[in-house]
């Protein structure tokens, strides 16, 4: 049963060889009594082939194959006649002419085409998971795979040439409030208590430089029970770092030299050595999202000054109110018809906007509007320029409150360069995003939250306001990595000062005894010496399917769930004995 090749190794230098093959036959041919099968491993495919002329004895047996059959086989490479090679094929100036073959497994008949490309793939994702098996068996989706696990290998020479530590930390932990809801862990032996899985090693880490390991990082596995969408997970992995001792410049340059010697090497690619930086105030007004895609040009302007001005009714109102006015010039857009503009409407509507306004820039520069009788030409041509609109354009505007107003324009811009298809996924934009603000305030909680986490220190010269209570205008020393508008890993500097973290934990509405019973352990490592420290989180299989121009996460990942948590597959999660139950001290009341 040994292979003295894989399925992609041969090539016309082989040729006159004596080789052996095992595999799983991907395309089984009978042309004119000769049977062709392209033979499949994780390393590629070969044709072999079955000629009764030379050895009529295997042919009957060849006969018997089909799709998914495991096969050993002996033969001798030959070069391929001319106008039979495949340029598409490793292997495909070569096949095997087979003297001996063993059927090692039959198949049934797959639920799945394996060998279809992946365009070609139309089976739902329940039955793709149902036979995940199978779908790993597909090219395309182990390119995936072997692709995570170079990314990683080169990871780990990274961080080790850079001084790191790869540290494991406990998967069974204490529940503490992060933001998503804890998975948790009931203790068998301590009747009532739980464990929570980790949202992420932050406390840990954090712990790690109190003691004194100066540099971290780990790939972790991380748990978090929230609605799923194409890049989520309820599990999922992230490359996590923690370093002593440095500021937010320093973190920030060494993912700089992270995403060229690392990312750059394993994509072939050139990133600049120095990643461009730009403030969250600046991200949300112009791109309206703090992960802005910067493929493409299209800027959002505000004309609040303008609009204000005009005659018109619901821009004045709105200005009147504290909202603001927004404004994009759609290149080239001249042309959209009236559905396409109602369907533009409508899909803003998503986001909150109560309409949407539209002018076309005709040729000489002239602006063409249905509310065109409530702003002097002189207001129709300053929107023109501070939009950026030319002859051949459309501009949109949208009117409301400033969150409202970012979200659904930044949701428009996306929109547009779909409709126009400006998002060319050849082109890999890196951004930092920086300064984002500390707090936001809940409508929900009715009070103001962390934006990170309570962990993040706040700008250095925002601290006295951060004391005296004005939580609006402080500013985090957190960051973000931003690719193609995906999040791929973000981050921050540390609170290292107790009494700043106390004030904070204050700040957030924490009475003394709930920072005692959620993060008391913690806060008690921070009385014997904590140095000012900091680090950033990647999400790895994020990373990976950005780079590669996928939405899913899913194809990044062996065993993934679907969008109710649940693996059709194994059929987890599942019911349990109540005996099981009974042990971990536990009693299921459902609703009928």
């Amino acid at each position: 049963m040994k292979r003295t090749h894989n399925c992609g190794a041969l090539r016309l230098e082989d040729v006159g060889k004596t080789v052996s093959l095992a595999g799983w036959v991907d395309r089984r041919r009978d042309l004119g009594g000769v049977i062709f099968v392209d033979l499949r491993d994780k390393y590629g495919k070969t044709q072999i082939v079955f000629d009764p002329k030379y050895y009529a004895g295997i042919y009957a047996t060849a006969e018997a194959l089909r799709n998914e059959y495991v096969i050993t086989v002996t033969g001798t490479v030959q070069a391929r006649p001319e106008g039979m090679q495949n340029d598409k094929l490793s292997t495909g100036m070569i096949d095997v002419r087979i003297n001996a073959l063993t059927i090692l497994n039959a198949s049934e008949n797959p639920p799945l085409a394996i060998n279809d490309p992946k365009e070609e793939c139309r089976e739902n994702d329940d039955l793709r998971l149902r036979y995940r098996y199978l779908d790993l068996r597909r090219p395309w989706i182990q390119k995936n795979l072997i692709l995570k696990s170079r990314f990683l290998k080169e990871v780990h020479d990274f961080f080790h040439a850079n001084g790191f530590e790869d540290i494991e930390t406990p998967v069974l932990c204490k529940s503490t409030p992060e933001g998503a809801r804890d998975y948790l862990v009931p203790s068998r032996v301590n009747p009532g208590k739980f464990y929570a899985l980790p949202q992420s090693p932050q406390q840990y880490k954090q712990l790690l430089m109190i003691a004194g390991m100066d540099r971290y990082y780990q790939i972790a596995k991380c748990f978090r029970d929230e609605d799923l969408r194409a890049d989520r997970q309820p599990e999922f992995t992230q490359i996590d770092v923690e370093m002593s001792f440095v500021e937010q410049d320093d973190i920030i340059e060494l993912f700089d030299r992270f995403v060229t010697e690392v990312i750059g090497k394993v994509w072939g690619f050139t990133p600049p050595k120095t990643i461009r930086r730009m403030k969250y105030a600046e991200a949300m007004l112009k791109y309206g999202s703090d992960k802005p895609d910067l493929r493409f040009d299209l800027e959002i302007r505000d004309v609040s000054s303008i609009a204000a001005a005009s005659e018109f009714g619901v821009f004045k109102n709105v200005i009147a109110s504290g909202g603001v006015v927004r404004g994009i010039a759609a290149k080239g857009c001249v042309d959209f018809t009236r559905k396409q503009i109602d369907d533009l409407t409508a899909y803003v509507g998503r986001y909150g906007s109560k309409g949407l306004v539209w002018m076309r820039v005709k040729e000489g520069g002239e602006v063409e509007t249905q509310v065109g009788k409530f702003f002097t030409t002189e207001q129709l041509n300053a929107l023109r320029d501070a939009t950026g609109a030319e002859a051949g354009d459309m501009m949109f505007f949208i009117a409301g409150n400033e969150k409202m107003a970012a979200n659904a324009m930044g949701q428009l811009r996306l929109e547009i360069a779909r409709l126009k298809n400006l998002m060319d996924p050849s082109v890999r934009e890196f951004v930092w995003i920086t300064d984002f603000p500390m707090f936001e305030y809940s409508e929900t909680e009715g009070r103001y939250m962390s934006m990170h986490h309570p962990f993040t220190s706040p700008m250095p010269e925002h601290l006295e306001t951060m004391l005296s209570g004005d939580l609006k205008n402080c500013n985090a020393q957190a960051y973000d990595l931003v690719l193609n508008g995906v999040e791929i890993g973000g981050g921050s500097v540390r609170i290292h000062n107790p009494q700043v973290q106390e004030k904070v934990f204050r700040l957030l509405g924490l009475t003394e005894e709930q920072v005692r019973e959620k993060f008391g352990f913690f806060v008690d490592a921070f009385k014997y010496g904590a140095p000012p420290h900091g680090g950033l989180a990647f999400g790895l299989d994020r990373v990976v399917a950005t780079l590669e121009g996928f939405d899913s996460i899913r194809d990044f990942i062996a065993f993934p769930k679907n969008t109710s948590a649940s693996s059709p597959m194994d059929q987890s999660p599942s019911e349990v004995e109540l005996e099981q139950l009974q042990d971990i001290h536990i009693s299921v009341n459902l609703p009928k």
